[in-house]
């Protein structure tokens, strides 16, 4: 009867399971190569998995740097404005042509393979960046917007060109995200 009851729960607990949402595929070339696949979660962030959607399939992210990668942390991509081409030097510090995102923060924790949205010290300048992260980060959790999860490809982000410093600033030639397709 045990047996059952849990079947039964299990069942019940699919049966709520949120709709999936749409799925980010990245092909990464460089030092790293590989395909890195992500849930997106517009149960979460529906503003800003929506961007992220809107850019991709217009093809603003072929082609940009992972910019700052900070080992044991997160690497960071997504500046469509200055992430791409032979001059890097202001990348990070752009966004895309669309205004700016208001905060869609929750609970979901920043564990390994969560993406975030990256953003300025105000909490709505989220734009077209967004971060992988390599290790668990509690600290940013509740501060800034999770849009999320990768379920593939894990080990192509763990090989992505590491920066120096303290600010993870990739030097020299960085790994790319060479093409970025959406898939419902």
């Amino acid at each position: 009867m045990r047996k059952l009851l849990g079947a039964i729960a299990v069942l019940g607990l699919m049966a709520g399971a949120a709709v999936a949402g749409p799925k980010l595929a990245i092909e990464v070339s460089g030092d790293a190569k590989g395909t890195v696949v992500i849930d997106l979660r517009d149960d979460l962030a529906p503003k800003h998995v929506e961007r992220i959607v809107a850019l991709a399939k217009d093809g603003a992210y072929d082609g940009v740097a992972f910019h700052r990668v900070i080992e044991g942390f997160m690497a960071q991509t997504g500046d469509v404005e200055f992430g791409k081409g032979a001059d890097l030097s202001r990348a990070g510090m752009g966004g895309s042509a669309l205004p700016d995102l208001k905060a869609e923060f929750t609970a979901a924790p920043f564990d390994r393979g969560v993406v975030g949205m990256a953003r300025s010290m105000d909490p709505d300048s989220a734009n077209s960046q967004f971060f992988i992260m390599f290790a668990p980060a509690p600290h940013l959790n509740g501060q800034y917007t999770v849009v999320g999860q990768v379920v593939s490809g894990m080990e192509v982000i763990d090989q992505i060109k590491r920066g120096g410093g303290q600010s993870g600033a990739v030097r020299g030639v960085p790994d790319v995200m060479a093409k970025v397709t959406v898939q419902q």
